[in-house]
């Protein structure tokens, strides 16, 4: 008797399981991939809007002590920006007195996620001058 040469119909599922096993997981990979690149973008933005922030209040050298707020252009992000002392020590006999102290800058930038999730970043800066 002679064999027919092909595959099997128990080849050709098992070739198909595996082959779905490979897509799903792909599949998997690229989409996380992608989410990443998403929240390494947003990341990226906010670090780009605090540091803006920061060049935008350390110039000159007379600062004003205070909190102001914001939001991007797309209303995505939102910043909070402090302005205070740098030597605020508990201790006074550490604090340093002339007419040049440390100043403290910060900023705080909250944004939602793609997925919704609160998403935050927080920076900060001393700089010398006067208040």
């Amino acid at each position: 008797m002679r064999r027919q040469r092909g595959f099997t119909l128990v080849e050709i599922v098992v070739a198909f399981v595996l082959l779905s096993l490979v897509l799903a997981t792909s599949y998997q990979l690229f989409s996380t991939g992608m989410a990443r690149a998403v929240d390494l973008d947003d990341y990226s933005r906010a670090l780009e809007i605090a540091q803006t922030q920061i060049a935008q209040a350390s110039i000159g050298d007379q600062f004003e002590a205070g909190e102001t707020s914001g939001e991007s252009e797309d209303q995505r992000f939102r910043w909070v920006m402090t302005i205070g002392r740098g030597d605020d020590s508990p201790d006074p006999s550490q604090r340093v007195y002339s007419s040049f102290s440390p100043i403290r800058i910060g900023v705080r930038v909250a944004w939602k996620s793609g997925a919704g999730v609160d998403k935050q970043l927080e920076l900060a800066t001393l700089v010398v001058g006067t208040m």
